[in-house]
């Protein structure tokens, strides 16, 4: 038996926004979608914030340089919401 198996491509092809998830387009054809509340920056920002985001890490993570806000494709596909910030009071 032959099976074919095609390579993941985890590289970000398109980001999109509704009012509670955040929707990954992989090159791979593959959809990761996660809940805005798991990163705090993106959950407050507008959608014209949330629009101006770039590719990072070599198409493996997006960046919103406005929100100081970095999410891989490697974490995403973990299930890891953005880390809570310590207090440094």
């Amino acid at each position: 038996m032959n099976i074919s198996t095609s390579a993941a491509d985890e590289r970000v092809r398109a980001v999109r926004f509704d009012a509670d998830s955040i929707h990954v387009d992989l090159m791979d054809g593959r959809t990761i979608s996660a809940p805005l509340a798991w990163f705090p920056r993106l959950a407050a920002a507008s959608m014209e914030q949330l629009t101006r985001w770039e590719l990072c890490a070599a198409g493996r993570g997006i960046h919103w340089e406005a929100l100081d806000e970095d999410i891989s494709t490697e974490g995403l596909l973990r299930g890891a919401p953005a880390p809570r910030s310590r207090s440094t009071a």
